[in-house]
């Protein structure tokens, strides 16, 4: 009997971790959700701005107005992954 009841808590202390484990998980996936879900947003309202911009700065441009803000684009993106990068590595 003394057996069974050790088995018993033995198994609910599994359980317990793995809950919390699952817990964990799940708040880490609705966080990047979130974020992600917020940076799209961002995204979108910028994109805009970006784009009235850049069609001011190519219409004295002799090169195409796509070019301009692909350009354009391409370095603040670049810019951020390096920012985000550096901060990731330095919490990690």
């Amino acid at each position: 009997m003394k057996k069974i009841k050790e088995k018993a808590k033995t198994q609910a202390q599994r359980a317990k971790e793995k809950a919390r484990k699952f817990n964990r998980e799940l708040k880490k996936a609705l966080y990047t959700a979130f974020l992600a879900a917020f940076g799209f947003l961002i995204a979108l309202v910028w994109r805009d701005v970006i784009q009235s911009w850049v069609e001011r700065i190519s219409a004295t441009s002799p090169v195409q107005g796509l070019l301009v803000s692909a350009l354009i684009v391409t370095i603040i993106c670049v810019i951020g992954i390096l920012i985000v990068t550096r901060f990731l590595k330095e919490k990690g």
